[in-house]
């Protein structure tokens, strides 16, 4: 039987009939939605009830971090970058603490209330100022301030019903290259990396549902970007004791060029031990990945069905309006 260790995406803001025909293919366990797929809450609400009548099992995925990386903006609450929260927290603590949690979980119980599963977040890369791709979408250059601020939005989103999905494992922050347009190299040595951007990974391993790894080569740990990296896996699961999902990053990026063709990378992402595979924005690439993994048959693996979202109590109405009123705040004050 087919593992289904696929995500993909589809075109538009409804599913035509080649949509249908490749959700229905057996290696196909997830969807990613992206800003083009959304035209307003009622369309988004009709676009996954479609792909719910084709797979009822199927995990729909978005990218809602906030600031610059939010798909679905309006009637949806706009949301600061993460590093305004960390700017906050800088001055008073505790009350950015509370307001990670706030927000975390008005993000996840607007993404649910549409039938979204998840939204890969939070990051957990380091602000060191030289990434391109990062930048203010990281909480805070200090391990121990980003650790407390992603405990609490993980928190956040878990009242909601939502599991939590780390990225970039081990960290992204320290390369100056996009890995959409390159492959990004870090030479640090496994202690450097140890005592700063795999604290946060290492803090919450136990309380992260998925982790996604980046396309960046550490040269002093492994020679294979650690998407694609037996050694960095296999330290995420015995070391850190990780037992969630592994999600490669998107195979179409640059930083994934290296393993080779599609159904290289394919084979690579899963060997080296990544439960699910993303392939975003090409869909003869897709195609490709599917059949490579039809081919493959890869034995099981984690399912990522096991984080579909379990709605919970949802906020009342003024606790929705007190953290609406925070986003809008903290957007203010962070582009002033």
């Amino acid at each position: 039987m087919t593992a289904a260790v696929v995500m993909l995406d589809v075109a538009g803001t409804e599913l035509d009939a080649s949509d249908r025909d490749v959700l229905r293919h057996p290696a196909v366990g997830g969807l990613i939605l992206f800003a083009r797929n959304y035209q307003n809450r009622d369309q988004l609400m009709a676009l996954t009830a479609a792909i719910r009548a084709e797979r009822p099992d199927i995990l729909i995925a978005v990218d809602q971090e906030g600031g610059r990386v939010q798909r679905f903006r309006d009637g949806f609450t706009r949301l600061p970058p993460m590093a305004a929260l960390g700017r906050w927290h800088d001055q008073s603590p505790e009350a950015a603490l509370d307001g990670a949690r706030q927000l975390g979980r008005l993000m996840a119980e607007e993404l649910i209330a549409c039938d979204v599963d998840i939204s890969f977040a939070p990051v957990l890369d380091l602000d060191y100022g030289v990434s391109s791709v990062i930048r203010d979408r990281s909480f805070h250059a200090d391990p121990d301030t980003l650790t407390a601020l992603a405990a609490a939005w993980i928190d956040g989103m878990a009242a909601a019903g939502m599991a939590a999905t780390g990225k970039h494992f081990p960290g992204h922050g320290f390369v100056e290259a996009d890995s959409h347009l390159e492959l990004p190299r870090d030479s640090r040595p496994l202690a450097a990396l140890e005592a700063a951007d795999l604290r946060p990974f290492a803090a919450l391993s136990q309380r992260l549902q998925g982790i996604m790894p980046a396309h960046v080569v550490y040269d002093a740990v492994d020679s294979q970007p650690a998407g694609f990296s037996r050694i960095w896996l296999e330290l995420l699961r015995r070391q850190l004791g990780f037992a969630g999902v592994i999600f490669s990053d998107d195979l179409t990026m640059e930083g994934a060029a290296a393993a080779g063709d599609y159904a290289a990378r394919t084979a690579a992402a899963l060997d080296a031990g990544c439960d699910m595979v993303l392939v975003c924005n090409q869909r003869a690439a897709a195609l490709q990945v599917l059949d490579a993994v039809t081919a493959l048959q890869p034995s099981a693996r984690v399912p990522a069905s096991g984080l579909r979202a379990a709605p919970q109590s949802p906020m009342t109405a003024a606790q929705r309006q007190q953290a609406q009123a925070l986003a809008a705040r903290l957007i203010e004050t962070f582009n002033q």
